[in-house]
């Protein structure tokens, strides 16, 4: 039998038994006084001098797999990958040449034989988190914005990219077996993948999501942990950090877990819904992942619409009051979640919704990203397009509302 949660007591406090209350909009429309104290730094190193070992061994190439008998092929398989997790120092560009081409030569080959070639599984995994795990580099500019500012990429990105795409075909293969691999895919190894999403370097984040991805599905002792662990790069990123470079990667692929989701949900779905989703509209960063955030909120409702009324009021409570762009980006949030809403919960929050778009409507006039999306927003209540068709209230467009409501 499905939980279902009572009418919020008021327009701004939505609560119910097993959901805690929005937190106040203590953070909307922050504003950082340390960006006129700092000037804009030049750009910070990469993590590649973090990955570097001096004292390497010199590499030197080993016969192909492919010519090696099929007695001997699991040892030459161990000593490719231990080759493989010697690290060099992509910052010198002319050093370690034939090493560095040596590692690039032998990863190509490990990539192209995963899927045909038994794998070694500590061997694989030990050279996969000597090539990844590694300490991400201070950033010398604690005010980056990823808008503005141009990411550090990572110069180790030729061996690096490899790596990953082993990783990625390895997860891939059909003689992967999750119950082996478990022993050393563990709840340390995810959360440590988890950590590499604060990297700058915009590649490697993409292949960090589609890794995550692929762990998600095949490890169901890992599920739980891997959602718990996202909460809490969310909540430290909304009250602590206030930066995160992977936000817009990890909401990605909550968008596809949130889709999967059984029915009823389960109470701590509410809760990630309530308290770590909605506050997530109050960081000053919102355009770098509204579109994700704003497909997982419409998700939710359209996995349960009694989930309507706290939505909505929560976005009213963390509505801009002096960011237009802001407004822009709520709008349209709205104009996608009464596309989905149901005529008998548009009712219990009309009053306060209608209310919130009064003063928009003077604001549209000022700027013509707002004036749109209230066009739209207005249009698709007085077409009937979405579920709000049955609302008793007209919701007028800038044009009306500037010309005092005559004709």
């Amino acid at each position: 039998m499905e939980t279902k949660l009572p009418p919020a007591s008021t327009p701004t406090s939505p609560s119910s038994p097993g959901l805690s209350p929005v937190p106040p909009p203590d953070k909307v429309d922050g504003f950082s006084w340390r960006s006129l104290r700092r000037a804009r730094p030049g750009r910070s190193h990469s993590s590649s001098q973090f990955r570097y070992q001096s004292n390497q061994q010199e590499l030197t190439p080993l016969p192909l797999l492919k010519d090696e008998p099929a007695s001997e092929l699991h040892e030459l398989l161990s000593r490719k990958l231990a080759q493989c997790g010697v690290m060099f120092d992509f910052l010198d560009c002319v050093a370690d040449l034939k090493g560095k081409e040596v590692k690039r030569a032998t990863l190509n080959e490990l990539v192209e034989c995963v899927g045909s070639t038994r794998p070694v599984y500590p061997d694989i995994i030990r050279m996969i988190s000597v090539n990844i795990f590694q300490t991400l580099p201070p950033s010398e500019n604690p005010e980056f914005d990823p808008e503005e500012d141009e990411p550090n990429l990572e110069p180790s990105w030729p061996h690096l990219q490899l790596v990953y795409e082993l990783f990625l075909r390895f997860l891939e293969s059909p003689d992967f077996q999750p119950s082996v691999a478990k022993r050393y895919l563990g709840q340390k190894f995810v959360l440590m993948i988890l950590e590499l999403f604060d990297s700058e370097d915009p590649w490697e984040r993409e292949y960090l999501k589609t890794i995550l991805h692929r762990v998600y599905g095949k490890f169901l002792g890992l599920q739980a942990y891997i959602r718990k662990q996202c909460n809490h790069i969310f909540l430290r990123f909304i009250y602590e950090l206030e930066h995160f470079n992977g936000v817009a990667e990890l909401l990605e692929i909550l968008g596809s877990i949130i889709n999967g989701f059984a029915l009823p949900l389960k109470t701590e779905h509410k809760q990630f819904l309530v308290g770590v989703l909605i506050p997530l509209h109050s960081v000053k960063s919102l355009s770098v992942f509204h579109a994700q955030l704003a497909y997982c909120v419409v998700q939710f409702l359209e996995k349960d619409a009694t989930l309507t009324e706290h939505v909505i009021q929560g976005l009213l409570k963390y509505w801009p009051k002096t960011c237009t762009q802001k407004e822009v980006m709520f709008l349209g949030e709205m104009e996608e979640i009464l596309d989905v809403v149901e005529p008998s919960q548009f009712v219990k929050i009309q009053e306060p919704l209608f209310k919130q778009m009064a003063p928009c409507v003077s604001r549209a006039a000022e700027s013509p990203g707002a004036s749109e999306a209230m066009e739209k927003l207005g249009g698709g209540l007085a077409t009937g397009d979405s579920g709000a068709r049955e609302a008793p209230l007209p919701l007028p467009t800038p044009q009306v509302a500037a010309s005092g409501g005559q004709s």
